[in-house]
């Protein structure tokens, strides 16, 4: 990692609030069996699905599936099961999946972390991750990119689910950063992301052509094509060049360490550092900005128009 490369850290606290309820009044004589039993059972249970989508309606957020065996919950079958409005819009008839199954405590059914199940997607992905991860154990410490180095090939899924690999910017300029859904520390991820809003619309307005934005999240677990669909519908974010990718784990680690970029969970929190790089169209690393303290037009002043 560059000596004087100025690193921003933050802690951004993943938590669950717990609620609690008391009453007043003499208790049943078997109050005590019962909440026992009631504490002993889980406020939701979550078993891995695949299945093939039958039909989806976004605007109720539902998708219906023809599911496999659910081992040790239920059989194969054609069921109904809430599912965030991203997951919804992004489903098409006949498209496999895998998801989580959540069972929640009274009953009630959702679909979360639902990733393609495509063969020929999940290969690619899968070789292309194999690849970047042997790339970065040959480089060892020299892993990481300098500015003027060329950036590393790799092969993740956008935001609509579909396969977006490092040739998709082939001979493009791309403005790059990595992000996550859920951080909640304003001038870390939140403030990037609108600074890159604001860096596409003042390239346009400069008539900066043949560029693209990527973010790349740090919470692959969480931040699924779904999630991230959400994430950039709720901004009112024009994807037509800008693309917010996610993938397998592995993956992403390596990106981290050839970008020189930190992001450590330990206990619930997401300690990370942020960079935004430019990287111009023969693939090679032009700029770099470290922190949230960079301006937009520092970077279009750096594009090639």
């Amino acid at each position: 990692m560059s000596s004087n490369a100025a690193r921003q850290f933050a802690s951004c606290a993943l938590a669950w609030a717990g609620m609690a309820m008391a009453g007043c009044g003499r208790a049943p004589a078997d109050a005590p069996a019962r909440a026992q039993q009631e504490a002993a059972v889980p406020a939701e249970r979550r078993f891995p699905l695949t299945g093939k989508v039958v039909s989806a309606d976004p605007a109720k957020s539902v998708m219906v599936v023809s599911h496999d065996e659910v081992v040790g919950y239920m059989p194969a079958m054609t069921m109904e099961f809430k599912v965030s409005r991203g997951d919804a819009s992004l489903a098409k008839p006949g498209a496999r999946i895998r998801a989580e199954l959540v069972v929640e405590k009274g009953g009630d059914l959702r679909l979360e972390k639902v990733w393609p199940d495509d063969k020929a997607a999940h290969d690619s992905v899968d070789a292309g991750a194999r690849m970047l991860h042997q790339d970065t154990i040959e480089k060892g410490r020299q892993a990481y990119r300098e500015v003027g180095d060329n950036a590393p090939e790799f092969v993740l899924y956008d935001q609509n689910g579909r396969v977006a690999d490092s040739g998709r910017f082939r001979g493009k300029q791309v403005m790059l950063n990595f992000i996550y859904s859920r951080c909640p520390v304003a001038n870390m991820c939140p403030l990037s992301t609108t600074k890159m809003i604001a860096t596409q619309k003042l390239a346009a307005k400069a008539g900066v052509s043949g560029i693209e934005f990527v973010s790349v999240t740090l919470d692959p677990a969480y931040d699924t094509p779904g999630v991230l669909k959400d994430y950039a519908d709720a901004r009112g974010i024009d994807t037509s060049n800008f693309s917010f990718l996610t993938g397998p784990e592995p993956a992403i680690r390596d990106l981290l360490s050839q970008f020189g970029v930190i992001a450590v969970f330990k206990d619930g929190i997401l300690n990370h550092t942020l960079a935004t790089l430019l990287i111009d169209e023969k693939g090679r690393i032009a700029w770099r900005a470290d922190g949230s303290a960079w301006e937009p037009r520092e970077f279009v002043e750096r594009m090639h128009k």
